[in-house]
């Protein structure tokens, strides 16, 4: 890939417009994870320290185009203000007149963080005539949302077109980071994959076969194998659509790569029966619900993590949401872990993947926590990420 980075930029006195993914989760007026405003600092103290002037993007949930302020940036910009230890100014709109005000009050290495994007219907459909507007408050342009990189949007891809643009370090992180998975990856090189349906991601099976010596699956998408296989699931959560996993295990076959499945689970009568959960074999599941992997799935899985050069995790093993149905991803999290600390290369990506690895406690022990969702998805499918093809377009 080919795009230039920040190093390519001067940035002093500049105003910057700075694209960077602050969709952080929220509940009860709340941030409950401040890992991407945490990965955005180093961007932010870089700019500062070449005096630039910059002016945040971002988007936040699902506004649709309207002004809606459940998903106002206001509670970000306090965040980041205290985080960052200096001041953050905030607009109530990213482009109009309380952009223009608030951008040109900014001094050389000040902050300000713009009003979400998306209250502008123009920013989903990629409208340049929105992307002008927001481009009239700067010289230059940074993308440095790998989260939004997959979507072709007026923030990520447009703006790219009309300003001098260059790579954020984060972005140039994630590129860098998940390339090497999908370059000469040290091997062996297994992939902890969970999630709820095998056919959305058929995609990532597929450009991983080649690469990895072993799949680990869980979650959902592990009932879909079983099944698969004839195995009865009873009333677990798998795809209707058999076909799309007979046709990864006969590849994987072909390609003498393992799918390890679960041989035993944790189940329960139904979803919120935690207090009737239990341990059967893999063939006794009878008409309950496979919530976990069991006991012995955990270690067979630990063990084959143990012996990896690579790993990627990219789905919990079950519910880990639920205390009952945590054990699996947690003793996969620790062999991870255990990897690193024997010089493994070990990456976490995907957006419950991370969200598992925070809650239970091993995100600040592999060699990299993905920030994107569908972007790390899409990326190690092999996918063109709109955002960055942008900027090596420019």
């Amino acid at each position: 890939m080919s795009y230039a980075t920040l190093d390519d930029l001067d940035c002093a006195g500049k105003r910057v417009l700075l694209r960077e993914d602050f969709n952080v989760p929220l509940k009860d007026g709340a941030i409950l994870d401040y890992t991407r405003i945490d990965a955005a600092l180093p961007t932010l103290r870089r700019l500062q320290a070449k005096g630039a002037r910059t002016i945040v993007l971002s988007h936040l949930g699902r506004p649709k185009g309207v002004i809606d302020d459940r998903y106002s940036l206001r509670l970000v910009a306090e965040a980041l203000a205290k985080r960052l230890g200096a001041p953050v100014a905030f607009a109530d709109d990213c482009t109009g007149e309380p952009a223009r005000a608030t951008v040109a009050a900014l001094e050389p290495g000040g902050i300000a963080l713009l009003e979400n994007v998306r209250f502008h219907a123009g920013e989903e459909t990629n409208d340049v005539t929105f992307a002008r507007a927001l481009a009239e408050n700067g010289d230059l342009f940074v993308n440095d949302a790998f989260g939004a990189a997959h979507r072709a949007h007026a923030s990520t891809e447009a703006l790219a077109h009309l300003l001098p643009c260059a790579a954020g370090p984060l972005l140039e992180l994630e590129i860098r980071t998940l390339s090497r998975l999908l370059g000469s990856p040290e091997r062996p090189f297994v992939c902890a994959i969970g999630g709820a349906k095998v056919r959305d991601k058929v995609a990532l099976f597929t450009h991983l076969m080649d690469r990895v010596d072993a799949f680990c699956v869980g979650g959902g998408m592990a009932n879909t194998f079983l099944a698969a296989k004839g195995v009865h699931v009873g009333r677990s959560l798998r795809d209707d659509d058999l076909d799309p996993a007979r046709e990864i295990l006969v590849r994987a076959d072909g390609s003498k790569v393992q799918i390890h499945l679960p041989s035993d689970a944790v189940v329960a009568p139904s979803f919120d029966a935690d207090d009737r959960s239990h341990v059967v074999a893999i063939d006794d599941v009878g008409d309950e619900m496979i919530l976990d992997i069991g006991p012995l799935t955990a270690k067979a899985y630990a063990d084959a993590l143990s012996r990896a050069k690579t790993i990627v995790f990219n789905g919990p093993m079950g519910v880990y949401e639920k205390e009952s149905y945590r054990a699996g991803t947690r003793a996969v999290g620790d062999a991870i872990a255990r990897a690193t600390k024997h010089a493994g290369f070990t990456v976490v990506g995907g957006g419950d993947a991370a969200a598992a690895a925070t809650l239970l406690g091993f995100a600040n022990r592999v060699s990299h926590v993905s920030t994107g969702g569908g972007a790390t998805l899409e990326f190690l499918e092999g996918r063109t990420l709109p955002g960055i093809a942008a900027l090596e377009r420019a």
